[in-house]
């Protein structure tokens, strides 16, 4: 069976009580069932991580070569900072997904620059939480591929 990696970055732990104009209302418990709610309908196996730390994504990333099909990440700051993360990504070779809650081009200026994405098969923003759901579906794509 096909295995997808979802890793949530720093700070999505505090969704549904963060700044829910921007990042909506559901808590991050709620997007997980969501993800594991999808995955059976589809019979794909997902494993769910979260990381407020840097170097734990790296090691998750790492650990993640030849064990996933597919790796879904929401990056969440580190997406604009992390080159460590851009490399452990790069360095697997998993094909991977960017996926964002908000629409990070309509934010502010120093958000609209990823550095995941040049090492991303593609990216889902702006949907929140469904923009999960999407890059999932998007997994699906490349794993028929």
């Amino acid at each position: 069976m096909q295995k997808i990696l979802v890793i949530h970055g720093p700070n999505l732990n505090l969704l549904g009580q963060r700044e829910p104009q921007i990042y909506g209302k559901m808590s991050l418990e709620n997007i997980n069932a969501k993800i594991r709610k999808w995955a059976k309908q589809k019979k794909i196996n997902v494993e769910i991580k979260q990381s407020n730390h840097e170097g734990e994504i790296v090691d998750i990333i790492g650990a993640a070569n030849h064990k996933f099909d597919v790796l879904l990440i929401n990056p969440a700051a580190y997406t604009h900072t992390s080159i460590a993360i851009r490399d452990a990504i790069s360095a697997v070779g998993i094909p991977t997904i960017e996926v964002h809650l908000s629409n990070i081009y309509d934010r502010e200026d120093f958000r609209h620059e990823s550095l995941i994405a040049a090492v991303s098969y593609g990216q889902v923003c702006g949907f929140g939480a469904y923009s999960y759901i999407l890059g999932l579906e998007a997994a699906i794509s490349i794993l028929e591929k």
